[in-house]
Protein backbone atom coordinates (compact mmCIF):
# COMPACT_ATOMS: atom_id res chain seq x y z
CA UNK A 1 0.00 0.00 0.00
CA UNK A 2 3.03 2.37 0.86
CA UNK A 3 4.46 1.68 -2.64
CA UNK A 4 1.19 2.45 -4.22
CA UNK A 5 0.33 5.39 -2.48
CA UNK A 6 3.70 6.80 -3.56
CA UNK A 7 2.93 5.74 -7.18
CA UNK A 8 0.31 8.71 -7.16
CA UNK A 9 1.20 12.35 -8.75
CA UNK A 10 -1.08 15.30 -9.07
CA UNK A 11 -1.40 13.67 -12.75
CA UNK A 12 -2.99 10.72 -11.58
CA UNK A 13 -6.26 10.10 -12.96
CA UNK A 14 -6.66 6.35 -12.33
CA UNK A 15 -6.12 3.33 -10.32
CA UNK A 16 -6.73 0.09 -11.43
CA UNK A 17 -6.22 -2.97 -9.98
CA UNK A 18 -7.56 -6.69 -10.16
CA UNK A 19 -9.50 -8.00 -7.73
CA UNK A 20 -8.54 -11.32 -7.93
CA UNK A 21 -5.69 -13.00 -9.58
CA UNK A 22 -6.77 -15.11 -12.27
CA UNK A 23 -3.53 -17.86 -12.58
CA UNK A 24 -3.19 -17.66 -8.26
CA UNK A 25 -6.76 -16.64 -6.88
CA UNK A 26 -5.18 -14.30 -4.48
CA UNK A 27 -7.31 -11.46 -3.77
CA UNK A 28 -6.25 -7.57 -3.20
CA UNK A 29 -6.68 -5.11 -0.36
CA UNK A 30 -9.47 -3.63 -2.15
CA UNK A 31 -11.04 -1.80 0.57
CA UNK A 32 -7.51 -0.31 1.70
CA UNK A 33 -6.99 0.54 -2.03
CA UNK A 34 -10.42 2.17 -2.62
CA UNK A 35 -9.72 4.25 0.48
CA UNK A 36 -6.47 5.72 -0.84
CA UNK A 37 -8.11 6.37 -4.32
CA UNK A 38 -11.26 8.71 -2.18
CA UNK A 39 -7.69 10.17 -0.25
CA UNK A 40 -6.27 11.45 -3.22
CA UNK A 41 -9.27 12.02 -5.43
CA UNK A 42 -8.92 9.67 -7.89
CA UNK A 43 -10.89 7.17 -9.79
CA UNK A 44 -10.36 3.67 -8.68
CA UNK A 45 -11.20 0.77 -10.95
CA UNK A 46 -10.93 -2.94 -10.96
CA UNK A 47 -11.06 -6.07 -12.97
CA UNK A 48 -13.37 -8.50 -10.71
CA UNK A 49 -13.75 -10.66 -13.57
CA UNK A 50 -12.83 -13.74 -11.44
CA UNK A 51 -13.71 -12.58 -8.17
CA UNK A 52 -17.19 -11.57 -9.24
CA UNK A 53 -20.01 -15.04 -8.57
CA UNK A 54 -17.34 -15.87 -5.93
CA UNK A 55 -16.95 -13.39 -2.96
CA UNK A 56 -19.41 -11.09 -2.04
CA UNK A 57 -18.27 -7.38 -3.29
CA UNK A 58 -20.08 -4.11 -1.98
CA UNK A 59 -18.98 -1.70 -3.92
CA UNK A 60 -20.04 1.37 -1.61
CA UNK A 61 -18.20 -0.03 1.09
CA UNK A 62 -14.89 -1.06 -0.63
CA UNK A 63 -15.51 2.76 -2.56
CA UNK A 64 -14.92 1.24 -5.90
CA UNK A 65 -15.63 3.65 -8.76
CA UNK A 66 -15.58 1.42 -11.59
CA UNK A 67 -15.77 -2.24 -12.22
CA UNK A 68 -15.77 -4.66 -15.00
CA UNK A 69 -17.10 -8.44 -14.76
CA UNK A 70 -17.32 -11.07 -17.54
CA UNK A 71 -20.82 -13.14 -17.54
CA UNK A 72 -19.25 -16.42 -18.25
CA UNK A 73 -17.23 -16.97 -14.71
CA UNK A 74 -20.83 -16.89 -13.07
CA UNK A 75 -22.10 -19.73 -15.29
CA UNK A 76 -23.46 -16.95 -18.10
CA UNK A 77 -23.10 -16.54 -21.82
CA UNK A 78 -19.82 -16.52 -23.17
CA UNK A 79 -18.80 -13.15 -25.05
CA UNK A 80 -20.75 -10.65 -23.06
CA UNK A 81 -19.73 -8.76 -19.96
CA UNK A 82 -20.72 -5.58 -17.71
CA UNK A 83 -18.81 -2.29 -16.89
CA UNK A 84 -20.66 -1.00 -13.57
CA UNK A 85 -19.80 3.19 -13.39
CA UNK A 86 -20.67 5.19 -10.02
CA UNK A 87 -22.88 7.88 -10.43
CA UNK A 88 -21.01 11.24 -11.46
CA UNK A 89 -18.05 9.24 -12.48
CA UNK A 90 -17.72 10.59 -16.48
CA UNK A 91 -15.81 8.92 -19.12
CA UNK A 92 -15.40 9.20 -23.01
CA UNK A 93 -17.40 7.12 -25.55
CA UNK A 94 -15.56 3.94 -26.48
CA UNK A 95 -16.60 4.27 -30.82
CA UNK A 96 -19.19 6.44 -32.53
CA UNK A 97 -21.94 5.37 -34.18
CA UNK A 98 -25.32 5.22 -32.81
CA UNK A 99 -26.39 6.08 -28.95
CA UNK A 100 -26.53 2.79 -27.31
CA UNK A 101 -25.46 1.99 -23.98
CA UNK A 102 -26.75 5.22 -22.93
CA UNK A 103 -24.44 6.78 -25.68
CA UNK A 104 -21.08 5.24 -23.84
CA UNK A 105 -20.59 2.31 -26.92
CA UNK A 106 -22.28 1.96 -30.11
CA UNK A 107 -23.58 -0.68 -31.58
CA UNK A 108 -26.57 -3.40 -31.41
CA UNK A 109 -27.01 -4.88 -27.83
CA UNK A 110 -26.40 -8.30 -27.24
CA UNK A 111 -30.49 -8.86 -25.72
CA UNK A 112 -30.25 -12.67 -24.82
CA UNK A 113 -26.83 -12.52 -23.67
CA UNK A 114 -27.96 -9.50 -21.70
CA UNK A 115 -30.52 -10.91 -20.02
CA UNK A 116 -28.72 -14.62 -19.87
CA UNK A 117 -26.14 -12.56 -17.59
CA UNK A 118 -28.55 -10.67 -15.81
CA UNK A 119 -30.28 -14.09 -14.59
CA UNK A 120 -26.73 -15.87 -14.10
CA UNK A 121 -26.02 -13.09 -11.20
CA UNK A 122 -29.03 -13.05 -9.74
CA UNK A 123 -28.90 -16.86 -8.99
CA UNK A 124 -24.91 -16.67 -8.03
CA UNK A 125 -25.59 -13.81 -5.70
CA UNK A 126 -28.56 -15.81 -4.47
CA UNK A 127 -26.60 -19.03 -4.25
CA UNK A 128 -23.38 -17.13 -3.07
CA UNK A 129 -22.60 -18.28 0.50
CA UNK A 130 -23.54 -22.00 -0.19
CA UNK A 131 -21.28 -21.92 -3.31
CA UNK A 132 -17.98 -20.36 -1.23
CA UNK A 133 -18.26 -23.03 1.32
CA UNK A 134 -18.79 -26.01 -1.02
CA UNK A 135 -15.77 -24.85 -2.75
CA UNK A 136 -13.92 -23.99 -0.31
CA UNK A 137 -13.82 -27.31 1.11
CA UNK A 138 -13.11 -28.48 -2.18
CA UNK A 139 -10.05 -26.56 -2.48
CA UNK A 140 -9.11 -27.54 1.33
CA UNK A 141 -9.48 -31.34 0.77
CA UNK A 142 -7.80 -31.14 -2.55
CA UNK A 143 -4.35 -29.37 -1.32
CA UNK A 144 -4.49 -31.61 1.86
CA UNK A 145 -4.73 -34.45 -0.19
CA UNK A 146 -1.85 -33.42 -2.74
CA UNK A 147 0.47 -32.78 0.72
CA UNK A 148 0.02 -35.79 2.09
CA UNK A 149 0.53 -37.54 -0.81
CA UNK A 150 3.24 -35.90 -2.87
CA UNK A 151 6.44 -33.98 -0.97
CA UNK A 152 8.35 -32.74 -4.01
CA UNK A 153 5.35 -29.77 -4.52
CA UNK A 154 5.47 -25.60 -4.21
CA UNK A 155 1.80 -23.87 -3.72
CA UNK A 156 2.05 -20.54 -4.74
CA UNK A 157 -0.38 -17.47 -3.68
CA UNK A 158 -2.21 -16.62 -0.49
CA UNK A 159 -3.85 -19.74 0.56
CA UNK A 160 -5.40 -17.54 3.51
CA UNK A 161 -6.74 -14.77 0.86
CA UNK A 162 -8.10 -16.12 -2.26
CA UNK A 163 -11.09 -17.20 -4.15
CA UNK A 164 -11.69 -20.66 -3.23
CA UNK A 165 -12.25 -22.14 -7.24
CA UNK A 166 -8.23 -21.00 -7.42
CA UNK A 167 -5.41 -23.11 -6.42
CA UNK A 168 -1.63 -22.44 -8.31
CA UNK A 169 0.88 -25.47 -7.57
CA UNK A 170 4.62 -26.54 -8.71
CA UNK A 171 5.70 -29.89 -8.98
CA UNK A 172 9.31 -30.04 -8.94
CA UNK A 173 10.77 -32.31 -11.04
CA UNK A 174 8.75 -32.76 -13.69
CA UNK A 175 7.64 -30.06 -17.11
CA UNK A 176 4.05 -28.44 -16.23
CA UNK A 177 3.01 -29.55 -19.92
CA UNK A 178 4.02 -32.70 -19.56
CA UNK A 179 1.89 -33.00 -16.25
CA UNK A 180 -0.69 -31.67 -18.46
CA UNK A 181 -0.45 -34.40 -20.95
CA UNK A 182 -0.73 -37.60 -18.34
CA UNK A 183 -2.96 -35.99 -16.03
CA UNK A 184 -5.01 -35.43 -18.90
CA UNK A 185 -4.68 -39.30 -20.48
CA UNK A 186 -6.31 -40.26 -17.04
CA UNK A 187 -9.07 -37.82 -17.31
CA UNK A 188 -8.12 -34.83 -14.68
CA UNK A 189 -8.86 -31.42 -16.36
CA UNK A 190 -5.76 -28.92 -15.37
CA UNK A 191 -3.91 -26.45 -17.28
CA UNK A 192 -0.13 -25.23 -16.97
CA UNK A 193 -1.27 -21.75 -17.50
CA UNK A 194 -4.36 -19.17 -17.28
CA UNK A 195 -6.71 -20.08 -20.54
CA UNK A 196 -5.87 -16.71 -22.08
CA UNK A 197 -2.45 -17.89 -22.48
CA UNK A 198 -3.01 -21.60 -23.19
CA UNK A 199 -0.47 -22.87 -25.69
CA UNK A 200 2.63 -20.47 -24.60
CA UNK A 201 5.70 -22.45 -23.45
CA UNK A 202 7.00 -19.68 -21.56
CA UNK A 203 6.66 -19.34 -17.72
CA UNK A 204 4.12 -17.43 -16.44
CA UNK A 205 4.42 -14.16 -15.96
CA UNK A 206 2.56 -13.89 -12.56
CA UNK A 207 4.95 -16.46 -10.92
CA UNK A 208 7.95 -14.83 -12.16
CA UNK A 209 6.83 -11.41 -10.74
CA UNK A 210 6.24 -13.16 -7.00
CA UNK A 211 9.73 -14.19 -7.45
CA UNK A 212 9.67 -17.71 -8.26
CA UNK A 213 12.30 -18.66 -9.86
CA UNK A 214 11.75 -20.01 -13.75
CA UNK A 215 12.53 -23.43 -13.58
CA UNK A 216 10.29 -23.70 -10.95
CA UNK A 217 7.50 -22.05 -12.44
CA UNK A 218 7.75 -23.69 -15.79
CA UNK A 219 6.70 -26.85 -13.14
CA UNK A 220 2.93 -25.78 -12.61
CA UNK A 221 -0.61 -26.79 -12.71
CA UNK A 222 -3.60 -25.20 -12.20
CA UNK A 223 -7.19 -26.37 -11.44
Amino acid sequence: MQDLERAITKNTILISIMFANNEVGTIQPIEQIGNIARKYNVIFHTDAVQAVGNVPIDVRHLKIDSLSLSSHKFYGPKGVGALYVREGIAFNRQNDGGHQERDKRSGTENTSGIVGTGKAIEIATDNLNRYYDQLNDLSDFYLKEINRRISNIKINGDLANKVPGNNNICFLGIDGNRLVNELDRRGICVSSGSACSAGLINPSHVLLAMGINENIARRKSKS
